[in-house]
């Protein structure tokens, strides 16, 4: 049985995605792609079908990560219910995602940055798509300060269903 980790943003073009495959080469680099999926979607359909922004794709080029399969999709009820970690990227992106899945996804779904250590009292990401490469950056940066601690906190969850 393997675990699902699905991060979710506005058009799962930027943020969500940078998430996505940031966190797939992290849980590989820990031994755990086997164990662990991880997947993207955004609570709009404004851009399905369309590739990762392309200032998202440089970033994720200049740190070696492939980004070039990527298609938005929008969320779906089925997909929020399958997910046993839900990360969205900031908090207007908290009650589309509730509305959708309703209350079977209560103690699954957090902020991303929460489970960064140094984060403060705003844990949200915000979209990088109005700015220039200075905001992916700012966004990759957040998402790269959390991923350690959405790696740890899915290895206990592993570890407790072994038991």
């Amino acid at each position: 049985m393997s675990y699902l980790v699905l991060t979710v943003c506005t058009g799962n073009i930027c943020r969500s995605p940078l998430a996505e495959l940031l966190l797939r080469e992290r849980f590989a680099a820990e031994g755990l792609a086997a164990q662990v999926r991880v997947a993207s979607c955004g609570t709009t359909g404004w851009e399905e079908g369309e590739p990762i922004d392309p200032r998202a794709r440089a970033l994720l080029d200049a740190h070696g990560i492939a980004s070039h399969e990527h298609r938005a999709r929008r969320m779906t009820r089925r997909a929020l219910q399958d997910a046993d970690l839900i990360l969205a990227m900031d908090h207007d992106h908290l009650q589309p995602i509730r509305d959708e899945a309703g209350a079977t996804i209560a103690g699954r779904l957090h902020l991303m940055r929460t489970f960064d250590p140094e984060v403060g009292a705003d844990a949200g990401i915000r979209d990088p798509w109005y700015g220039d490469e200075r905001d992916f950056e700012t966004c990759f940066a957040q998402i790269e300060a959390a991923a350690d601690g959405v790696v740890q906190h899915v290895r206990e969850q592993l570890a407790s269903r072994r038991h």
